[in-house]
């Protein structure tokens, strides 16, 4: 399947130099530490309503001075990845599972998890894989460099990867579903 699109966002990568991950939001945070709403908005396609309610159950972090670090973007990224296929509250206990509660528990930043992610997608796509078949190994090579800062921190990681790499092609796959119905003639406002 063809990633087009910067993962968790509505950008084309070939717009953007081809970046994704920690490229991307290094791109996205070059001249500013922050972003306001509407710029998320632009990026990720999701309502300031939305994003709104995600402040306000705790599943991003409050915003400083009405502005959004990488770290705050990165996980917005990854819950729009999975929304579409996952019930919120799983994606949001996915994010526990990995990083815990709160900053003591934290085993990777929520970037350098985006970045991850990014970079498992792309094996995933490229031409020469097998595709989901040769995840394991995948995450593997991607997590080859990373130092566990508790014991079974690397095992929680790579199992966070695979759950937000396949329900991210679950929901690729739904939108060429959908694109197929919407040609047929099915009313693409309506949702259930």
């Amino acid at each position: 399947m063809n990633l087009k699109n910067i993962p968790g966002t509505i950008l084309e990568k070939e717009k953007m130099d081809n970046a994704t991950g920690m490229n991307f939001l290094n791109k996205v945070f070059y001249i500013t530490n922050g972003i306001m709403l509407g710029q998320i908005r632009e990026i990720s396609g999701i309502d300031g309503t939305t994003l709104q309610n995600w402040v306000k159950r705790g599943w991003v972090g409050n915003p400083t001075k009405k502005t959004y670090d990488k770290e705050q973007l990165a996980r917005i990224l990854i819950i729009n990845m999975m929304r579409d296929t996952m019930q919120l509250s799983r994606v949001i206990f996915l994010l526990t599972y990995v990083n815990g509660e709160d900053e003591r528990d934290r085993i990777v930043t929520e970037s350098q998890f985006y970045d991850y992610i990014c970079k498992t997608l792309e094996r995933v796509a490229s031409p020469d894989s097998a595709g989901l078949n040769d995840l394991e190994p995948m995450i593997e090579n991607v997590l080859a460099d990373y130092e566990e800062v508790s014991a079974g921190a690397k095992r929680r990681l790579a199992a966070g990867i695979r759950i937000v790499v396949i329900t991210y092609y679950a929901a690729l796959v739904k939108s060429v579903a959908d694109d197929t119905l919407y040609a047929l003639g099915a009313d693409p406002k309506r949702k259930r």
